[in-house]
């Protein structure tokens, strides 16, 4: 029995299997992704998703989903499924006995005396899903109908029936392949053994995403049937269809399912923390010899901000893996060297590079190699600050950074409501300045001892001036808790979040009686089982749901859903504050997302929850962010039970 498994009676009930969705991916950009039955109910939803170098490297849909149908004495049993406004036509559903997602997801039917089973798989760093078919049992003549359905469209786009779609076919061996529009790559289906290809070209129209029309979004398109290929098949017997960019040997098709099968025999999901490692691994990209961090699936792309905090937890607490550390970080200096150097939207991104090491000497790297490596970057990026090369923000007098660009939301709380920043935050921002104070001193004792000893001659009195004046911004008095920013209007005294990092940071601006302060006020009011909300419940602000059109989701989204990610400093701060005695409770909330591992996005963790019971996880699927910092979260409270 499979750690990740659904009965015939969560199957068929569609109301309980449409809201569990897969994903497996190539880890080069490329995802399968739909539901547990195989229904596509999101635009993003698909067989074969990649992305494309001349679309700017963004994701496609090649392929939109397959039908079968297991034809015998002249009867054609449909498996496939699919929505038409509140028509599912066909229902194979019904069919369904069992299904169970390990390296890769299998799907199990009972069609009166037969079963038959499907399994889904997508090639490592190659741009090839691999399909097997299985009649496990069948007591009379069997013949399998397998009938695509093509949608060569942006995944944030939908597609209708046209006349500029090349709907002609080229023959490829044992199967075809085809290219709807130009400048997109060809697509190749192909099977281990030689069947008919039955041309049929139409177009099915009105195919619904019931979840785009919960989103308030365009919810309905048509997609291309070429046609399909039809084929005996033997009780016993495998059929393995490729579903490809790329041409391939169809006789090489079983060797290599094989050998992809036998690659993850010892990389399974076989419990909670298995989910999580996979999840993680899955986050992390390799393209063009570059690696880099998805944000979320399955519509997020890169997201430096968040691959910063992700990829300590994704990489070397996750499985100790250094190398892809140090790939990400070092594809970001480079590749992404403006988005840290110049002025932006992103005033904080440079300093999180900071914490993000530390947390890498923390695991166990050298401090003297990481200071020699990175250090005079990290210098570099502390005089950016100084030297006019930031329009979005300005280092004070008394040591603290004001952030301010008219129109623009200048933290992670970035989301816009019609064009308007929904957070706005502007002016000194109680997490920029801990992380500010934290990038410094760090720096400074790091080139003390590695370096020249330079650096504190530059920084101390920015130093001791952040120190001397953090807590009188931002404390607010009688309340115990740190304003979310100051401004010209004075201390913002709505309770958020943000204040966590004053303490979780390695070198904090306030002590610890404010500290412990700090953390009273968010377990009182914020923390909840699923993550921490953005906003206190007792704010008129405060949004327990996330849900409704794009307004209504956009004005909830930092005001009030609860962020996984934001685990990791809370946790953190609890080690700092009460180290063993946090332990059995903290691991306890860290382990509540394994009632939440097979729903939403089985096998991973999502990007946001609602504020209030029952907490209903929303937005991507698989979060970078949520799945790193539980893992990190995890691996800090072993450490420290264990005495290390």
């Amino acid at each position: 029995m499979a750690y990740l498994e659904f009965n015939k009676e969560e199957l068929v009930n569609l109301e309980y299997s449409l809201n569990r969705e897969i994903l497996l991916t190539n880890r080069a950009g490329g995802y399968i992704n739909t539901t547990i039955v195989g229904c596509n109910t999101r635009k993003y939803h698909g067989l074969l998703v990649v992305p494309i170098a001349n679309f700017a490297n963004e994701r496609h849909i090649l392929l939109s989903t397959l039908h079968e149908s297991l034809i015998q004495h002249g009867s054609a049993f449909n498996l496939g499924i699919s929505s038409y406004g509140k028509v599912y036509e066909p229902r194979g559903h019904k069919y369904i006995i069992d299904f169970e997602m390990d390296y890769a997801s299998t799907v199990t039917y009972r069609v009166g005396g037969m079963i038959f089973s499907k399994t889904v798989m997508f090639v490592r760093e190659t741009e090839e899903v691999l399909v097997k078919y299985t009649l496990i049992d069948a007591h009379s003549e069997t013949r399998l109908r397998i009938k695509p359905f093509l949608a060569f469209r942006n995944i944030h786009s939908l597609t209708h029936a046209n006349s500029k779609a090349n709907t002609r076919y080229s023959v490829a061996e044992n199967g075809v392949s085809f290219k709807l529009y130009e400048g997109f790559p060809t697509l190749y289906l192909q099977l281990n053994k030689k069947g008919e290809w039955v041309a049929n070209p139409d177009w099915y129209y009105n195919i619904t995403y019931k979840e785009e029309s919960r989103r308030g979004f365009d919810d309905k398109e048509d997609l291309f049937v070429p046609g399909y290929f039809e084929l005996p098949v033997k009780k016993g017997e495998s059929i393995i269809l490729s579903a490809s960019t790329s041409e391939v040997k169809p006789r090489s098709l079983k060797s290599r399912f094989d050998a992809e099968v036998a690659k993850r025999k010892d990389n399974s999901r076989n419990c909670y923390d298995d989910c999580l490692k996979l999840a993680g691994q899955q986050c992390v990209l390799k393209q063009n010899g570059k690696y880099s961090v998805c944000a979320g699936y399955t519509w997020d792309y890169e997201d430096l901000r968040y691959s910063l905090i992700a990829i300590p937890g994704l990489t070397i607490y996750n499985d100790g893996d250094t190398k892809h550390f140090e790939a990400v970080i070092e594809n970001m200096l480079t590749e992404k060297r403006d988005r840290l150097f110049k002025a932006g939207n992103e005033p904080d991104l440079p300093l999180w590079l900071f914490r993000t090491l530390q947390q890498y000497i923390e695991y166990g790297a050298s401090a003297e190699y990481v200071w020699k490596k990175y250090g005079q970057t990290l210098s570099a990026l502390l005089d950016t600050y100084v030297d006019g090369s930031r329009d979005e923000i300005v280092l004070h007098e008394n040591g603290l950074l004001w952030a301010q660009k008219e129109n623009t939301a200048l933290s992670w709380m970035n989301v816009y409501s019609n064009g308007v920043p929904v957070t706005e935050r502007y002016g000194y921002q109680v997490e920029t300045n801990a992380l500010w104070y934290n990038a410094l001193c760090f720096a400074v004792a790091m080139d003390d001892k590695y370096g020249g000893g330079r650096l504190k001659d530059k920084w101390n009195r920015v130093i001791n001036s952040i120190k001397a004046n953090y807590t009188n911004y931002f404390l607010i008095e009688g309340r115990d808790y740190l304003a979310d920013f100051y401004n010209d209007k004075g201390k913002n005294d709505f309770m958020r979040p943000n204040q966590l990092m004053a303490v979780a940071v390695e070198y904090s601006p306030i002590d610890d009686e404010v500290k412990m302060a700090v953390l009273k006020a968010v377990r009182k009011e914020l923390l909840t089982v699923r993550g921490i909300r953005t906003l206190s419940p007792k704010n008129p602000l405060y949004k327990a749901v996330y849900e409704g059109d794009q307004c209504s989701r956009d004005n909830a989204h930092h005001n009030g859903c609860a962020f996984p990610w934001l685990l990791g400093p809370y946790v953190e701060s609890m080690i700092k504050l009460l180290g063993k005695d946090c332990v059995k409770s903290s691991m306890e909330l860290l382990n509540a997302f394994e009632e939440d591992i097979n729903i939403h996005g089985i096998g991973s963790v999502a990007e946001l929850y609602d504020g209030n019971p029952s907490h209903k996880p929303h937005g991507c699927i698989s979060s970078s962010v949520s799945v790193a910092e539980i893992i990190r979260g995890k691996y800090l409270l072993n450490k420290i039970n264990k005495g290390k």
